[in-house]
């Protein structure tokens, strides 16, 4: 298409606009912006966000005339009734792929860069402390780190604290018989989001039936996000990894550290963790 015919067919469109597409067009920018907003720290802006790089993807498709592409994102994208049936199918696989295609780039916002102003070789030493201790005194605990996906559902669950993580505000949280001690924690960098906070429980049924509701608990997260959840047995003292789905048992004080590092400093990465893909888990006879 040369220029000329460029320009007159966005001439021809312009001169066709009204104010009715004005108003159609700023209602669905209104629409499309509350979702983003209601789901800002949530799982589902994962999910969003990897809808829409579906749509743009079919968007080059058709501009690259990619015809069997183009064909196949348009099904998938307009058809609700497949979008329906694969979901009810395969909800937990296609929630994790979208998530996965809505992840981009680190996350190097406020709470990173306040890790790194509070000496977070200090902060992981305290944290390595903290939670040696509640495994030696066998006090239950469970403490999700999120990552690039918001758990914003999942704070909501619980109590907000925004309180300067340390191992000692883990600990006194953790305390038996105190009103937060039952839920989960949730870290995001050097903060500690909120507490008494509910996670979705594993439905795998190849997990092992010993596993208590921590360890099913700590699996379920991280099955639905990118969360790392470090887990403390109340009734062995054992302390395990959950990551991707997976549980790694009997965390000595070396991985501990490593995977510590791995989180506040950010020097790793996936491959930090790539131990947990490598070794299968454990089972055991614990009932927390």
């Amino acid at each position: 298409m040369s220029y000329t015919s460029l320009t007159k067919a966005l001439a021809s469109g312009f001169s066709q606009f009204s104010i009715l597409d004005f108003l159609d067009i700023v209602i669905i920018a209104v629409l499309i912006y509350k979702l983003i907003v209601w789901t800002k720290e949530t799982r589902a802006y994962e999910v969003l966000k990897g809808i829409g790089l579906l749509f743009l993807c079919s968007i080059v498709s058709q501009l690259l005339s990619l015809t069997t592409l183009s064909w196949l994102l348009d099904s998938i994208l307009t058809s609700g009734s497949i979008i329906i049936v694969l979901f009810i199918l395969f909800q937990p696989e296609i929630r994790r792929v979208l998530e996965k295609l809505g992840r981009s780039g680190k996350r190097l916002g406020k709470a990173w860069l306040d890790v790194s102003n509070l000496k977070s070789t200090a902060l992981i030493r305290d944290m390595q402390t903290a939670i040696l201790s509640l495994s030696r005194r066998r006090v239950g605990a469970l403490i999700v780190f999120e990552q690039k996906t918001g758990l914003g559902d999942i704070i909501g669950t619980g109590t907000r604290i925004e309180g300067i993580l340390s191992g000692a505000l883990i600990e006194n949280i953790f305390e038996p018989n105190t009103p937060l001690h039952d839920g989960a924690v949730v870290v995001r960098g050097s903060t500690l989001i909120a507490a008494g906070c509910f996670l979705p429980l594993s439905d795998d049924l190849s997990v092992s039936r010993e596993l208590g509701t921590r360890h099913r608990a700590a699996l379920g997260v991280s099955a639905v996000s990118d969360s790392v959840t470090i887990v403390v047995s109340e009734e062995t003292g054992a302390i395990s990894i959950a990551r991707d789905g997976k549980l790694v048992r009997y965390i000595d004080a070396k991985a501990l550290s490593n995977v510590l590092e791995s989180l506040f400093m950010q020097t790793g990465g996936s491959s930090a963790f790539s131990w947990i893909k490598r070794k299968p888990s454990e089972g055991s006879h614990e009932h927390s």
